[in-house]
């Protein structure tokens, strides 16, 4: 086997069956940066150590999904990494594989299966992970769960331990930017940091040659950077929606002024339309927050039935919001924007409020 990285990234694909018997090492169902970088490069040091199995990494989440982790696409990108050659989770039929009796299930980056996936906890084999033990797995899935500041840290002990060669600047890329992304440049003030965060970077860093403070402050840029992304996905980036008696309501989280968002694309309203009829939704509400200079909130409310338009847009801006309206030249009725004075009120408070009064 090649003990380069890329070369074996780029044979994934031809390499892989869903009628065969593997192993699959995958993270948890938000995908976000330390699953996903967990999933590969573990997956990358099972292979060098056990030439005889068959380990492949699966991120779990739609292939479509990925360039919403914006941080993510940098990172992969910035480690040489071809995201075409990568499983996702259309890709592995784990289901199939485990009716076959040809799964092996390794997660990283959690612990315990998501509510769609449980049925698979019987093919758990290993874990690592650094969040509670939740202890939902076989008794003899080998595990390491502790609570470092990143899942990538124990990758990392793992190659330092017997794999040194093969942290290159592509590994090391990988591994370091996720490390420093979780515990917000191994600063101790975050409160994410711990004693083997920093071994296990100082070393990566050594060994590579990585200048740290640029990657990170160049990663932390990359996760608020939404330029990259249409109306459409900036809905659907940060997304939750709830039934609240008959009234179905979403809401996106964006972070981005809706001014600049409304001058990006004149087809905005068209957007929050077309999102609204996939989703099946009677209330699509947006709300963006962003710093500039300050930190800002602004709402966005699309409702295109008439009668619950006027009855949403009065108890919204009669509430303790402090709703401002704000003149985005849109040519619809259905869609309203608002600058938010009270900053204390996030989606998080803001659904209750919209429950009491959807379902009273």
């Amino acid at each position: 086997m090649s003990n380069n990285m890329m070369t074996w990234l780029g044979s994934l694909k031809s390499n892989f069956s869903n009628t065969q018997q593997v192993t699959i090492v995958m993270g948890n169902e938000a995908a976000d940066l330390d699953s996903m970088a967990s999933a590969v490069t573990y997956a990358w040091y099972l292979n060098l150590s056990d030439t005889d199995g068959k380990y492949f990494p699966m991120i779990n989440i739609p292939r479509a999904d990925f360039k919403l982790r914006t941080e993510a696409v940098y990172l992969f990108q910035e480690a040489g990494i071809n995201i075409d050659n990568l499983l996702f989770a259309e890709d592995v039929d784990l289901d199939k594989l485990k009716a076959g009796s040809n799964l092996k299930l390794i997660l990283v980056d959690h612990n315990k299966l998501a509510s769609s996936q449980t049925g698979l906890e019987t093919v758990i084999t290993g874990i690592l992970d650094h969040h509670a033990d939740e202890e939902s797995y076989p008794p003899a899935a080998v595990t390491d769960i502790r609570p470092v500041g990143s899942a990538a840290t124990i990758v990392a002990e793992s190659f330092l331990k017997d794999q040194k060669d093969s942290i290159d600047s592509s590994l090391g890329t990988l591994l370091l930017g996720t490390i420093l992304l979780d515990t917000v440049n191994l600063d101790p003030e975050a409160g994410r940091v711990t004693d083997d965060d920093s071994k296990a970077a100082k070393e990566i860093i050594d060994i590579a040659g990585l200048d740290s403070k640029k990657l990170f402050d160049k990663l932390q840029f990359e996760k608020f950077n939404v330029s990259s992304l249409g109306s459409y996905d900036l809905l659907r980036k940060d997304y939750k929606e709830w039934q609240l008696g008959d009234i179905k309501l979403g809401i996106g989280s964006v972070l981005l002024p809706v001014e600049d968002w409304a001058a990006k694309d004149s087809e905005i309203v068209s957007e929050f339309d077309r999102y609204l009829k996939e989703r099946k939704l009677d209330v699509l509400l947006s709300m963006n927050a962003f710093t500039s200079p300050g930190f800002t909130r602004q709402l966005v409310i699309y409702v295109p039935d008439s009668n619950l338009r006027e009855k949403t847009v009065s108890f919204m801006e009669g509430s303790d919001l402090g709703l401002e309206k704000l003149d985005i030249n849109s040519s619809s009725d259905s869609c309203t924007f608002y600058n938010q004075k009270n900053l204390g009120i996030s989606r998080k408070k803001l659904q209750p409020l919209l429950k009491d009064f959807f379902e009273g």
